[in-house]
């Protein structure tokens, strides 16, 4: 069966699975699948949940590794704080993160969806096995679901629910040290309810919107809601990397009967693809937008040509074109050009956050004030400075002029000691040799110094006389 016969087959549909003909919730009942993939995406999720629920109580020099206070306009990121004034890091970032997002699906497809995305992993592997745990294999669901309000439907129902809600809640409590640090959190728990009813009443809004999601909402986020998933119809070609079905070897399709020599294709007609998807498509009826590379349906066919004698990878990895032509996946130049561009994009970013300045100085000459003479004939100029400590430790600081002699004198008791995550303002009296100064308008550098050491040069204008 041709690509196009595919298409206008009777198996053809016009909706999504979760909707049935009738505009109904369509329920999905997917079978536990196993295989060498499923067990990759086993570490890979233990892995993702293990950093997802540690990572608030790691900390660098006593700074969270990673937080997002949208609140106090305060990110960390690798331990590095970034504040209002990096915005221009973000937006790079942004611009760099779609473009990844960009090549990325169009060389690998929805592999982000299937192995890492967070709806993936906590539907897949906490929230459908507390249920297979719970109410059995899908069979048992659905006559569960399908039977009368009895006493073992009612108790095992309230157990998957209140599980189902005691781990939303965990996971909101995790988002929320996320955007306030894991110790404010601590804190705040320590505290009467009184003093935080707002927080509350946010924890459990998300709580129940976490719990939504997983115990109902369940594959609809990635067949309907999801942005990223909607946009994949565009972004794939012919070369994209994706979950197929080679309907050249699989096709005609038939039952195996060991009786009779098989002239039909190697697709047994099993339907153990459909069994274990969790948006419960059909591969065999081409690529579609349901479809979120879980490589479930992989591991199934595999099984099952294991069994009957013949060759796996009936469903694969594979591009349109390769089904076609019927070849290996390889890399081609642009496949090898796109994943240049994305480590290039990555290591750009990589060296934008761990060189980004953990002190940033600004210093203007104060406005409306000229110059001043002042003894052992030198010239003097108001300056204001506003140093921002992007650290989370107290830093000292000197200011020295550059490239010409001069002396900075501090306005009051003022303290060069730069306090912890502020914009710390200073004042100061900047006085250089009238020998020194030819112009009105005279450009000079201040070098800002912690420890001996430079770690900035500030250029800013001199105001002298009328010539």
């Amino acid at each position: 069966m041709t690509e196009e016969e595919l298409l206008h087959a009777e198996t053809f549909r016009d909706r999504v699975t979760t909707v049935t003909e009738s505009g109904k919730r369509n329920w999905i009942y997917a079978l536990k699948p196993s295989g060498r993939y499923y067990k990759y995406r086993n570490i890979v999720s233990y892995i993702y949940l293990i950093v997802f629920f540690a990572l608030p109580f790691i900390k660098i020099n006593d700074t969270p590794l990673f937080l997002i206070n949208i609140i106090d306009s305060k990110f960390v990121l690798f331990g590095k704080i970034f504040w209002p004034q990096d915005f221009f890091i973000f937006a790079v970032g942004m611009i760099s993160f779609i473009v990844f997002i960009v090549l990325f699906t169009v060389i690998y497809g929805r592999l982000f969806c299937g192995w890492v995305c967070p709806q993936t992993v906590f539907m897949e592997f906490v929230f459908r096995r507390i249920e297979w745990l719970i109410e059995g294999s899908p069979g048992r669901q659905k006559a569960l679901n399908d039977g009368p309000w009895t006493f073992q439907k009612v108790w095992k129902k309230t157990l998957k629910h209140s599980i189902f809600l005691l781990f939303s809640f965990l996971i909101a409590h995790t988002f929320l040290a996320y955007i306030l640090g894991i110790d404010e959190v601590v804190k705040i728990m320590g505290e009467p309810l009184a003093m935080h009813v707002g927080l509350l009443v946010g924890l459990i809004v998300f709580t129940v919107l976490f719990y939504g999601v997983f115990a109902f909402v369940r594959e609809i986020i990635c067949t309907t809601v999801c942005p990223y998933g909607r946009l994949q119809g565009v972004m794939f070609d012919k070369d994209t990397m994706q979950i197929s079905y080679d309907y050249k070897r699989g096709e005609a399709r038939g039952r195996l009967n060991k009786k009779e020599t098989r002239t039909l294709g190697d697709c047994v007609d099993c339907h153990k693809c459909v069994m274990v998807c969790p948006t419960g498509i059909d591969i065999r009826d081409g690529v579609q937008l349901d479809c979120v590379g879980c490589t479930a349906c992989i591991d199934a066919c595999d099984e099952v040509m294991e069994k009957v004698g013949f060759q796996k990878g009936l469903i694969r990895y594979a591009s349109e074109n390769q089904i076609a032509n019927g070849a290996r996946f390889t890399f081609t130049p642009k496949i090898k050009a796109y994943s240049v561009l994305l480590f290039v994009l990555m290591g750009l970013m990589s060296v934008m956050i761990f060189t980004r300045k953990t002190v940033d100085t600004h210093i203007l000459r104060v406005k409306g004030q000229l110059y001043q003479e002042v003894e052992g004939g030198k010239l003097s100029n108001l300056f204001e400075a506003k140093i921002i400590n992007k650290t989370s430790k107290p830093i000292p600081v000197e200011l020295k002029p550059e490239g010409i002699e001069g002396e900075i004198r501090l306005v009051g008791a003022q303290s060069l000691m730069l306090k912890e995550e502020a914009v710390n303002e200073i004042t100061f009296f900047l006085e250089i040799p009238k020998t020194a100064i030819h112009e009105r308008s005279n450009k000079i550098s201040i070098g800002v110094y912690s420890n001996g050491q430079k770690i900035q040069t500030v250029k800013t204008t001199f105001l002298g006389p009328f010539k």
